[in-house]
Parts: structure tokens; sequence; C-alpha cells
């Protein structure tokens, strides 16, 4: 039996991972969930998988989170600190599926603690990736991705040598908006915009999908996790989400992975590591779904994953600086406050100033971020 700990329970990955623990309840033991605000459904569910604490992100919340446990025996605990804390706790597997910056600290937490973390929280590694695969190297700590793309890269490399990689390519159905002309783009809404054609996300990571920018920060978390070099990682449209990614090797050899279009595959593969375990997916029916398509990405209706790139060539603070003005300016989109093709256009305005120093601990990542968050904040303001 492995000990469990999810950094994000209430979350859509949150979800997709307890059910798969609820599935196989003889193979895990609960240890901590956490959680931002939704504390009914945390403390539901921590009593339904007996955790031993559950955590509440948002601490004005924790008198109810408390009175929803009263007589359970479960502990509970809020704020930031505590969540940190969560991490800390010992668990052989973390779930690491805070949507964020604000699970940066969380995630390093875990990875502190030298056991397996399965990072669903793409930001965090794309915000302190020299930092995170530091800390992941000092702690011998066991990264394993859980992004469907990541993870099928993961599987398809087993183990082989980076040094016979040609290509790795990451496939992205190009959102809800692949075939919208630029001009329609300027009047997408929030709610086309999380209208996902193939995938059940979350509102931000559904917006990043419709912008391609959650194409870009896979761009550069592969850059991190599979040091194969920038210029060996390309990105292709692939419409039905059935192809996750692909490794192509010097002799020709390419390995795919395919899968049906639902995140309890990619969880599973990492919570299982490096053996296998059942999922309710329905098996892959090729012949019914009878054709897979490619294209190359339009960069210039979808600027987003140019963008990535070249932070990843610009190094040091770029990349944290990218994620940060990203979430101010979907959060923007989301509450109605810009119009969507503003959201790429806030990032590129804040990239194109003075970048900070590179980052050298979690405290410089924070304060990158924190800075990046102000000037996305100032210019959408001087824009309108």
């Amino acid at each position: 039996m492995r000990t469990l700990t999810i950094l994000g329970a209430t979350g859509s990955i949150g979800a997709s991972t307890l059910d798969l623990v609820r599935r196989n309840r003889a193979a895990f033991r609960v240890v901590a969930l956490t959680g931002h605000g939704n504390v009914a459904v945390l403390a539901a569910l921590a009593i339904e998988f007996g955790a031993d604490i559950a955590v509440i992100a948002d601490a004005a919340r924790l008198p109810d989170l408390r009175a929803a446990l009263a007589g359970s025996g479960i502990a509970s605990a809020g704020g930031a600190q505590a969540l940190i804390e969560a991490a800390q706790r010992p668990a052989d597997v973390t779930v690491a599926a805070i949507v964020g910056c604000a699970g940066l600290a969380p995630t390093m937490a875990a990875i502190e603690q030298g056991k397996t973390v399965a990072l669903a929280n793409k930001e965090a590694l794309v915000s302190a990736g020299g930092v995170m695969t530091r800390a992941v190297a000092q702690h011998g700590t066991t990264l394993l991705p859980v992004d469907s793309e990541h993870n099928a890269i993961f599987q398809c490399l087993a183990g082989n040598d980076p040094a016979h990689v040609r290509w790795i390519t990451l496939t992205a159905s190009g959102g809800p908006f692949r075939d919208w002309p630029a001009e329609r783009l300027r009047h997408a809404t929030p709610a086309e915009a999380v209208r996902h054609p193939n995938w059940s996300m979350g509102a931000k990571i559904s917006v990043d999908s419709a912008t391609m920018m959650n194409k870009g920060l896979e761009f550069i978390e592969a850059w991190h996790l599979f040091p194969v070099g920038a210029d060996r990682l390309r990105i292709l449209i692939h419409p039905q989400s059935i192809v996750h990614s692909m490794v192509e090797y010097r002799d020709g050899s390419t390995l795919a992975q395919l899968g049906p279009s639902d995140m309890r595959v990619p969880i599973a593969s990492a919570l299982a590591w490096p053996a296998r375990m059942d999922t309710p997916c329905e098996p892959l029916d090729l012949a019914e779904i009878g054709t897979l398509s490619f294209r190359r990405p339009d960069e210039v209706r979808f600027p987003a994953t140019r963008l990535a790139r070249e932070a990843v060539l610009a190094g040091g603070a770029a990349a944290a600086v990218l994620n940060a003005a990203n979430e101010i300016a979907v959060a923007a989109f989301l509450a109605g406050q810009i119009a969507f093709t503003r959201i790429v256009q806030c990032c590129d305005d804040v990239l194109a100033g003075a970048l900070p120093a590179p980052p050298q601990c979690l405290g410089d990542v924070i304060a990158v971020d924190r800075e990046a968050r102000v000037r996305a904040h100032e210019l959408m303001e001087s824009a309108r």
C-alpha cells in the first residue's frame, strides 16, 4: 500500500486521481488532501478517504472546514504555510496539482522530502525550472510528469539515452479556436474559450489551450524534463488528441503514446509507476476513429508558442515572467476585462521590458513572479 498526498484535491486533476484511488482502495492510503476554497467538497473527500489531514488554502474558511470535519478525527489546517506543511508530511507519492504559482512552494516542499512527486502543475516547473530540477537531484526525488504530453514522452523514452533522440514532438489539439480566422479571435468570449473540444479541464488551463499558451508552457516544461535541447523539441497540431506525444530516434524509429482524451490515463501511469494499474477508460477503437491528422502550428494567429520558445532561449527569469504575465492576463480575460487577443499581447509586452536577474532560489522565483504580475497589471491598465 502506497501513502498518497494530493495537493489540489478539489480540482479536476485531484478528482481524477481520487477516482482512480476509489477504484483501487487497497493500493493507497491517503495522508493529506488540500483544496483552495471549496470546503464542502474537501471535507467530503477527506472523510470518504480517511485522510489524516485536510488543508484549505483560504485561511478564512478554516472554521468552516473544522465544522465540516467535526467528530471525524481528521485534522484540519488553513493558509499558505499549512499547504507547505501538508506537502512535508511523509508520503510515498505526492500529486502536485495546485494550479498556477500558488502551487510552487508546496511542490518544492514535497520535492525536498526525497520521495515521488507526480507533477501536474506545469507552472511550477516553468517558473522555477532550474531551482526545481536542482532540488530534485539534491534530494534524490523521483519526478513523474502527469501532463498527458510529458507523461507520453516519459513512456516513449522508457529509459533510453537522450543522446539517441532526434526529435521530441509535443502534440496539441489546437483548442476550440484552432480553425477560427484572426479577426474572429478578437471577439472570442470566456464561455467559448473554456469549451474545449476534447478535454474536460479547469477554466485557466482551458483558456491556455485556446491561446496555445498551454503548449508553450509545456514546451518549456519539456525542455527542463527531457535534456535534448530546445532545437530538438517541436509542436504539431493533432486535432483528435489521440497521439499524446512522440519521440523520434536517430535510427528513424518513432515511438508514439496513444490513448483516450482522459487524464486518468497519465495519472494512473504516474500513480502505479513502474507498474501499471487498471483504469475505467474505454479502450481505443482506431478503426472507429479512422483518421489521425497532423499539421504545423500557426504562430501568426497563435504566437504563444513562439513566446515560449523565445523565453527558453533567453533563459534566466524569462519563463517565470511569461508564466506570471499569462496568469494575470487570463484572469483578466475570464473576468471580461480584456479581449482574448490581448492575453498573449500582454505577455509579449511584459517580456519586452527589462528582465530580472536569473532566480537562484525559491525566494527569487517568488519575487520575479510578483514583479511580473505588477507589470502585467500596469500594462493592461494603460492599454484601456
